[in-house]
């Protein structure tokens, strides 16, 4: 049952087959059998059982809120809950509870969606694998399945995969079957990047389609909520309940209209691809890179069923996260200047004067690397540097737009790259380098598409010689979320990727291939 879709789980919920309450509590315990996996900070069992309950009472009288009625979802621990603790897995946020919930949280629940915890990240969502929150790192659940675990001679629990970061919690529950959907923020790749690494469904919308109110800021002019299933139908199910305006964020904007679900069949022929002449740009080794071989490989597979597949030139994405990280940083500094232990959150102790408080509160409440982007976006928005750096990188971020743009304005429907340049690292080998030099090398792909605004989707592929997912990336024009998915929904049926199997009970920390 876990392994369902949504559209599968919704019509047995219907049929009977299941009820909501058996099918909260299968979830929960899922959850609490996968725990090694530290995917969740906060697991909501009391009230998700309460909400399984009030919905067997609707499916019992045949008046369901909608597709999602009942079906459990999870929720990345940087979007409000209301009542629920949210603390962006950061020291500075331990014990907040928000009095409202998120808007795409409170759409998901007035669906009739059960909440059933709140997921893992790096710390205010600044990393790439999900390894710098103050709650530890999320382990990748293919790091168990027994084609990775046969290749290694180490024990489990010192040799296994991240997740990618920062939703690498929210990538996790949803591989490892603990929910059926969970909302992810995605600023440079943060959905798109675990979800490859994960082997889910991963979606980025356009910016504005979905309202970001609730959801605590990192970079206000690229944050967008993320949407992470195992099926791309599933995904644009969410994404109809999900998008439109919202009074509460002047940024959102009307949705246009889609049909009820996206089309089973397709012509991939009326469809052209283009596939940029250099990937992108990395400063790691890409030549024998899975990632990009496999892109190669599913660009022919569009070629041959029909599609026309045609090179693009985006020149000035290779300077993409150069100009992210200068803007990052400068927005960095000033949303995080609100946490400074008067209104909520973390207090310092420390009493003797109000701006010791203030330092001493953000020492303690941040990790460094917070405390690093704050600094960096200082220096870039003092008066002698402004100049120099943000507008520079603002005008940057135009000329990567109207590379998009330009491309879509040729004929192309969509562009086809990697998400990632390779599958997921070891967690000892990622952690030898920095969290920015992480960041860079894995948002590579990712990031031009925040900095343009456009809507993204990754799917699961291929399975790598390790064992382990690489998903790639389908890029869409603006507020062509729709037909982006559709192209996707195609793709997917294509690839056939192998969905992860949990072995029984007694064997809780093994899971399988099923192919």
């Amino acid at each position: 049952m876990l392994g369902l879709s949504i559209r599968e789980v919704s019509l047995a919920l219907r049929d009977g087959r299941v009820s909501a309450t058996e099918l909260c509590r299968k979830c929960i315990n899922q959850i609490q059998r996968t725990r090694y996996l530290n995917a969740f900070i906060t697991i909501t069992e009391e009230t998700a059982m309460e909400q399984a309950q009030r919905a067997d009472n609707r499916l019992r009288t045949g008046k369901p809120l909608g597709p999602l009625d009942g079906i459990p979802f999870s929720v990345k621990d940087n979007f409000c809950t209301e009542n629920i603790e949210t603390t962006c897995a950061s020291s500075m946020l331990k014990g907040y509870v928000p009095p409202f919930n998120a808007t795409v949280v409170q759409k998901l629940l007035d669906q009739g969606a059960v909440l059933v915890g709140k997921t893992n990240l790096d710390e205010f969502a600044m990393g790439a694998g999900s390894t710098d929150g103050v709650f530890g790192p999320v382990r990748n659940p293919w790091s168990y399945t027994s084609l990775y675990r046969e290749q290694s001679t180490e024990d489990p629990d010192s040799d296994w995969a991240i997740t990618g970061g920062s939703s690498g919690g929210s990538a996790a529950a949803v591989a490892s079957l603990c929910s059926f959907l969970a909302l992810g923020s995605d600023t440079g790749g943060s959905t798109r990047n675990p979800g490859s690494l994960c082997g889910v469904v991963a979606l980025k919308p356009t910016y504005g389609l979905l309202s970001r109110h609730g959801l605590i800021p990192l970079v206000n002019s690229m944050d967008v909520p993320g949407i992470m299933t195992r099926r791309v139908h599933d995904a644009a199910t969410v994404l109809r309940i999900l998008q439109g305006r919202d009074e509460r964020d002047s940024t959102t904007v009307q949705a246009p209209s889609t049909p009820s679900s996206l089309p089973e069949h397709f012509d991939i022929r009326n469809i052209c691809v283009g596939i940029p002449k250099v990937q992108l740009h990395s400063d790691r080794p890409l030549g024998d890179s899975s990632s990009v071989l496999l892109t190669s490989r599913v660009a022919a597979m569009f070629e041959e069923a029909g599609a026309r597949v045609q090179e693009v030139s985006l020149p000035h994405t290779q300077h993409s996260i150069v100009c992210y990280s200068v803007l990052c940083c400068s927005e960095v500094a000033s949303n995080m200047a609100r946490f400074d232990g008067l209104k909520y959150g973390h207090r310092s102790k420390v009493n003797s004067s109000t701006d010791a408080m203030y330092a001493t509160t953000r020492h303690e409440g941040f990790n460094n690397v917070v405390h690093r982007r704050i600094l960096s976006g200082n220096y870039f928005l003092l008066k002698s540097n402004f100049e120099r750096y943000f507008v520079k990188a603002q005008q940057m971020r135009r000329l990567i737009t109207e590379d998009f743009k330009n491309v879509f304005r040729s004929g192309i429907d969509v562009v086809l790259t990697p998400t990632t340049p390779s599958d997921a690292e070891r967690y000892s080998d990622f952690i030898q380098a920095d969290n920015q030099t992480r960041s860079a090398q894995e948002d590579v792909f990712t990031q031009p598409v925040n900095i343009a605004g456009l809507p993204a989707v990754t799917v699961p592929t291929a399975l790598s010689h390790r064992g382990l997912p690489i998903g790639l990336q389908l890029i869409g024009q603006t507020l062509q979320d729709w037909k982006l998915l559709t192209v996707a929904h195609w793709m997917e049926q294509k690839v056939n990727f192998p969905m992860i199997h949990l072995h029984g009970e007694s064997n809780e920390r093994e899971l399988n291939r099923s192919v």
